[in-house]
């Protein structure tokens, strides 16, 4: 969307939260750069919706024409910024070295990281999606200590259910996100594991959300073509309710 075009589905998502969301859940929306001032005023006065940048660069500071820093993500008020999403690692190479020195410096600048894991369809039909998925961990993310980690936030999201059309089944979610709490608690500990939330990305929608959150270890939604309609994603969120 162009900047008037953000500006306003966000308006709508602020009324619809506002007139239908009766429980204390939190939406985020993570806006493509040049709407994220914009958006961090108009949701000031809105206790449970926060702000997010959709990736941020490495470095702390430097000549990389082009780029935007996690110093300048905070400094317009964001809270949030995405790191790893699959697209970022399918079409811009990420690797999850890369993304570990993201999470740091998203982290020195007093952000949230949601961190994204998943497998390809390839991945899952040669049966090694467990190992891709603690690989993307320990490489990404396991490197914190304990009270670092505990800032995050984790996103599964199986790639070939993202904007095709098929959801991984609510059986299948809950197997993987239960997995992931597992290799977490491992690390850490249990008490660190049951404190992180997990969202679920892909092609969630209000029609299937409530059924994936039932699930114990499901926490919430990463929202992709659903939150291009206000309707849709403050549906999803009242789910919660």
């Amino acid at each position: 969307m162009d900047y008037h075009e953000g500006l306003t589905l966000f308006t709508e998502v602020l009324g619809l939260v506002k007139q239908d969301i009766t429980g204390t859940q939190q939406a985020i929306v993570c806006s493509p750069f040049i709407h994220l001032y914009s958006l961090t005023e108009l949701a000031k006065n809105q206790s449970n919706v926060s702000v997010g940048a959709q990736n941020a660069h490495q470095a702390e500071s430097g000549a990389y024409t082009g780029e935007t820093s996690a110093k300048m993500i905070a400094s317009v008020g964001a809270a949030y910024v995405i790191l790893g999403h699959s697209e970022r690692r399918q079409y811009f190479g990420e690797t999850n070295e890369l993304l570990a020195k993201k999470t740091d410096t998203v982290l020195k600048n007093s952000l949230t990281p949601i961190f994204c894991i998943g497998e390809t369809l390839q991945e899952r039909e040669s049966g090694i999606h467990f190992d891709v998925i603690k690989q993307q961990l320990v490489e990404g993310v396991f490197h914190l200590e304990a009270a670092e980690f505990s800032k995050l936030v984790i996103a599964y999201e199986p790639v070939w259910a993202i904007g095709t059309g098929v959801t991984a089944s609510a059986e299948q979610a809950q197997e993987i996100h239960a997995f992931i709490r597992k290799e977490i608690a491992a690390k850490y500990s249990q008490a660190v594991a049951d404190g992180i939330t997990i969202l679920y990305g892909g092609s969630c929608n209000p029609k299937n959300a409530p059924e994936l959150f039932a699930k114990e270890d499901i926490d919430g939604g990463l929202i992709g073509g659903a939150s291009l309609k206000a309707r849709d994603f403050v549906d999803i969120l009242k789910v919660f309710n």
